[in-house]
């Protein structure tokens, strides 16, 4: 792993290949390595830097307020391979569309999948459960029931953990271990600070954004995906997997990358590699 210091800590970030930059942003509280296989795919002909967010992964964990948006901007010009296109996930996403809000000079593209800005909003009755399970288990500092209703929103309303792959399963409750071990969530810091009235700012993002959604995936993603790639001035639509939920680029790997790598094309990003000899 790379790294690179900033005011209050460090990011760590992995590095591979030559060419346009694509960056790839992970969900909350896993890490780098849910992009294990895009790293080794579009390596072959892009540069792809893929960052542990701060208090994630092998990232120091936060001790002032911070946001995502300019770290991400801090990695991108410390890199200087940009603009870059952004590839995230839930809270990925979020900081790949508030870096294009605040940092439009890093960004040449954004896809986004399950999240919409760093200012989410839930009202459906399924994810209010789930983030009071969540809350409950910070309260009372239940590291094994908090990582039990993550698993759950990884699954999704309409289905049981059990329908999900579990090598899948497997691989976010490793991560999610890691980081309740690791990261401690500061009253105050933790969370990070929200790009202000970032919905609104949205109109004054001019590079294209594409949104994907896991099917499987609560209404209030799809809504704050649909309603993100919406608001902003070249909106490329909105993709839906089939038979995934919060995380489509694990569950639906060939799927994701036939989608991601047509929206790099429109781009004039490389096309799919060709094949070893």
């Amino acid at each position: 792993m790379e790294r690179i210091d900033l005011p209050g800590g460090h990011l760590a970030y992995t590095e591979a290949g030559t060419g346009e930059l694509v960056v790839l942003l992970h969900a909350g509280y896993v890490d780098h390595t849910m992009w294990s296989s895009e790293v080794t795919r579009l390596s072959r002909r892009c540069k792809v830097v893929a960052p542990d967010a701060r208090t994630h992964g092998l990232s120091s964990t936060a001790t002032a307020p911070f946001r995502h948006c300019d770290d991400v901007a801090a990695l991108i010009r410390h890199v200087d391979a940009g603009p870059a296109t952004l590839v995230g996930v839930s809270m990925g996403a979020s900081a790949a569309l508030d870096t294009a809000i605040e940092h439009p000079d890093c960004v040449r593209g954004v896809v986004i999948s399950g999240a919409g800005t760093g200012e989410p909003s839930f009202e459906d009755p399924w994810s209010l459960k789930i983030l009071g399970r969540l809350e409950r288990a910070i309260a009372e500092m239940d590291a094994a029931a908090w990582i039990e209703a993550e698993l759950d929103f990884a699954a999704g309303p309409r289905r049981d953990l059990a329908d999900v792959d579990p090598e899948i399963v497997a691989r976010l409750r490793v991560m999610h271990e890691h980081f309740a071990s690791t990261h401690a969530v500061v009253p105050g810091v933790t969370p990070p600070t929200p790009v202000v009235e970032s919905w609104s700012r949205l109109g004054n993002v001019t590079v294209p954004v594409l949104g994907i959604v896991g099917e499987e995936d609560s209404a209030d993603h799809h809504r704050m995906t649909h309603s993100a790639v919406t608001a902003v001035r070249d909106g490329r639509g909105v993709a839906t997997i089939a038979g995934a939920g919060h995380y489509p680029n694990l569950e639906r790997p060939e799927e994701w990358a036939r989608i991601v790598d047509g929206f790099l094309a429109d781009l004039g990003i490389a096309g799919p590699a060709a094949p070893s000899a």
